[in-house]
This record gives structure tokens, sequence and C-alpha cells, in this order.
């Protein structure tokens, strides 16, 4: 596997065999509604909390993806997931419904994409066969833990986003033909440009991104004329409109750039800056834009979910807000 500035190029070429999409009511009312495997009427997905609605949905993203594949969960050599929550209780919890071995992840926001770069890297190894890749969030729980009870009935500000709740999975296989492969991927940076303000994550990940593109681009000698699409995962319309500016100061114009945030919501005043969260890339990804680039509509497509790596403990002691984002470059296999 060749290494240049933190990108991986799989010489193997794994394929994501299946994908599987659950969400909850207000991604449903979305103009990507119908795209979705999955779309939950009740939030708390007929259980007594939130928390255990978000680790039902991931739970159910992964054993429909395994069933999807035809598979069985012996079968399965690797889960990779992660989420918003402390000690990443959702996953973890998870993991305890399959007797598979598991690897825990968290990349903030951009947990799905530190997924697939590790489970592309274990299938390119040539040593597992089926893995699994999945990610989700919960606007219920981000917001108790994160900032405020939804009792409380906090106002939330004009740059603030809203965590999709929603949960992905992506089943990685070696090379098939046919199916999406990941050729490569670049392991993002953390960049910190001081923002402070909690509810503004689209400013504290958008350099970030930035910073990951600019360096993928270089170590694959590639522009963004090379891609039908570069789909961020998390910035919001602010955040969105962040990213063409610094990657335009870097000489790059990101003029196919398109941010799940902006896809996952019908953009309004409710909805502010648009979506967030480990799931809102996620879903977007395995359902509406993996389809695309499985009948070829897309024929290479640059994924770059971005994450804030700050928690409540350090918001309060006023640090700043780090960022980080890691790319994956898929291609059509037809």
């Amino acid at each position: 596997m060749d290494k240049r500035k933190g990108t991986l190029f799989f010489k193997n070429k794994p394929s994501i065999f299946k994908t599987f999409s659950i969400v909850g009511p207000k991604e449903k009312q979305s103009k990507l509604g119908k795209y979705y495997d999955m779309a939950l009427d009740d939030d708390k997905f007929d259980e007594s909390t939130y928390e255990k609605a978000e680790c039902k949905m991931l739970s159910t993203a992964v054993s429909k993806v395994i069933k999807k594949s035809n598979l069985k969960k012996d079968e399965i050599d690797l889960i990779i997931s992660g989420d918003l929550l402390n000690q990443i209780i959702s996953a973890n919890f998870m993991a305890r419904d399959f007797d598979v071995p598991f690897l825990g992840v968290y990349s903030a926001c951009s947990t799905i994409t530190e997924s697939l770069i590790l489970g592309a890297s274990f299938i390119n190894s040539n040593n597992f066969n089926n893995v699994v890749c999945a990610a989700g969030s919960h606007y219920a729980t981000a917001e108790r833990q994160y900032r405020y009870p939804l009792e409380l009935g906090a106002i939330r500000p004009p740059q603030s986003q809203w965590t999709a709740t929603g949960a992905g999975a992506y089943l990685l296989k070696p090379f098939i033909k046919g199916y999406p492969i990941i050729t490569s991927a670049t392991i993002g940076k953390v960049v910190d440009f001081g923002v402070l303000d909690a509810n503004n994550m689209g400013a504290a990940m958008a350099p970030a991104a930035a910073s990951t593109l600019k360096n993928h681009f270089l170590a694959t000698n590639t522009t963004p004329k090379d891609y039908d699409l570069i789909l961020t995962g998390d910035l919001g319309a602010l955040g969105s409109r962040l990213v063409k500016h610094l990657m335009d100061k870097s000489g790059y114009d990101i003029f196919n750039h398109v941010d799940s945030g902006e896809l996952i919501y019908n953009l309004d005043e409710e909805d502010f800056q648009g979506g967030s969260g480990a799931g809102c890339g996620t879903v977007v990804m395995a359902s509406y834009i993996y389809p695309k680039l499985l009948n070829g509509e897309f024929k290479r497509v640059l994924f770059s979910a971005t994450g804030a790596l700050l928690s409540t403990v350090s918001s309060q002691q006023g640090e700043s807000i780090p960022g980080i984002s890691h790319a994956v470059c898929l291609e059509c296999n037809l």
C-alpha cells in the first residue's frame, strides 16, 4: 500500500457490496425521503429513551445490510462502527447483538469515513472477506449531551445545525465486478481555526475539510475536475460556503461540491444551516449517492465527511473546537 501525505492507495480495490440506511421522521419528510431503506414514524423507535432508539437504529442498519448481502452473522469478519455519544455507547451496545469481532471508532461526524478507510484497509490486506462499516446519530441524544435537553426549549441560533437522526451500514468485500470500489483515501489532520461557538459546527469543520481535500488532490495528482461529485458530510450551508472559499484561496475551484447537511433537509428557517451528525453523511451516501455509483451515473465521487472534536467538558473550559475530515474516493465499477 503506497502512502503519500497520509493518502492510501488500495491496489486490490475493495468493493462496497451493499448499503442500508435508516432515518427518523424529520429526515423522512425531506427531498431525499424516498431514497432511504427505512424511515421511522417515531423518534424513539418504540424504545423508552432516545439513547436506546439510537442504538436500535444502528443495530438495525447492521443487521439489514448483512441480510441484504445474503450473509449470516457468523460470516462477518469484522464490524467497525461509532457514534457521537460518550464512550460510543450506541456502537458498543449494538455490538452486543453480534458475535463478531468489533472495532469501535470515534471521529465525531466524520466517523463513517474513518470506518470506511479502516474497513477498506482490512479488505485490501486479503485477511478479511466481509467487513461492515457503520455510523449513526440521533438529534435528541446529541442535544442532551452537547447542548440542552429538548425539554428546556432552548432557542437555537441561526448558525446552528440539526443533528441527523439516522444510521447507515456498508458491507465491504474484496473486488467484485459491478459494485463500486474504494480506490484511495486520505486520512485527515486535526485543524483548529480557533472557533469557540459550539453551535457553529460548519465554521469549525470547514478548515479541516479544505485541508484534507487539498492534500488528497496533491497526493493523487487529481483536481476537482476529475470527480463527478465532491461530497462533504456535515458542514451545512454556512460550512459549505466556507470550504468553497478556503479551497478557492488554495487555487481549487470545487464547483462540483455538495454537502450532505444541505441535502438531508429542506433548508428553511426551521432547519437553519441544515444537517450534521455522524448519521448525516452516512445515510446520504448510503441511500442517494451509492446507487448513482452503482448504475454508472457517477463515475468517481470523493466523499469527505467532517467532524468537530469537541466535548461538553472542553466547551465548558473555554477550549476552541478542533476539526477533522477524512476523504474516501469511490469509483463506479461497471
